[in-house]
């Protein structure tokens, strides 16, 4: 069975992503594995299906690197988003739903092919810090630890002795190494399920955003991010421990489509 497929990314996080409202195509692990296998299929951090879900413009399901579905994608869903105005299934907002729940999507701006777009991620509720991170779930688990330097740590392996540590092994987590700059935080991202560094993580933005909003004097109401691979921002209110109106903000842009034969 030949597939068409669309290639996105947001901040150097790049998706696969196939219209599924015709095939209703059920995958199996291997075959997800494959298509983001970066030597053998197309390549990606992960796979991203538009499928058809009541009362909603479209609705989302996320599979990550390894082949296994997975939970909400930031950066997938802003893609999604961008994916769905080129087939003219949206003009300017988008409302759909993923494993999460209910998502709504704006898009801001559109030059050069490069979409910038805005999406509503879940409110969340933060612990009191664990040793001076932060454990939280923006739509997928994170582990947020704020660090100095840490172009100069090893993320990998740092990451994993979080990863599967005792604590979290039976679903495993994200982990992000947040440094709080002069006037922007910057992350580095270890996403399970890819089993390496991203260059951005939607989630784990969020999640170092709202994190990063406790230990930042002057209680603000939105966060600029940097990642490898470039420029996001993070929008919310802020109540006690509470986080209601959360927006990620950034580019999605298209980079190739084609068909691959399953």
């Amino acid at each position: 069975m030949k597939i068409p497929f669309y290639k996105y990314h947001g901040t150097g996080n790049d998706f696969i992503i196939i219209d599924n409202r015709r095939f209703k195509w059920n995958p199996e692990k291997q075959q997800v594995a494959f298509l983001c296998d970066r030597h053998f299929g197309i390549g990606a951090d992960g796979l991203i299906f538009l499928t058809e879900s009541d009362g909603y413009d479209f609705g989302m399901t996320y599979f990550n690197s390894d082949g296994n579905e997975s939970s909400m994608c930031g950066n997938g869903g802003r893609c999604l988003t961008a994916f769905a105005h080129s087939c003219g299934l949206i003009a300017d907002s988008a409302y759909f739903n993923a494993i999460d729940g209910e998502h709504w999507s704006k898009i801001i701006d559109i030059r050069n092919g490069l979409m910038q777009i805005r999406l509503k991620m879940k409110d969340v509720s933060l612990d009191e810090p664990m040793n001076e991170a932060f454990f939280l779930d923006t739509g997928s688990p994170h582990y947020v630890l704020f660090k100095e330097n840490i172009d100069e740590i090893n993320i990998v392996s740092e990451a994993r002795k979080i990863r599967y540590n005792r604590k979290f092994a039976e679903h495993g987590t994200n982990v992000d190494f947040a440094e709080i700059r002069e006037d922007h935080i910057y992350v580095r991202t270890y996403e399970r399920g890819v089993e390496d560094e991203t260059l951005s993580c939607g989630t784990g933005i969020t999640a170092s955003a709202v994190a990063a909003a406790f230990k930042i004097p002057g209680n603000p109401d939105h966060i600029k991010i940097r990642t490898k691979g470039g420029e996001l921002m993070v929008y919310f209110k802020k109540k006690a421990e509470h986080f209601t109106d959360i927006w990620l903000e950034g580019p999605a842009k298209f980079v190739f489509m084609g068909e691959i034969e399953i």
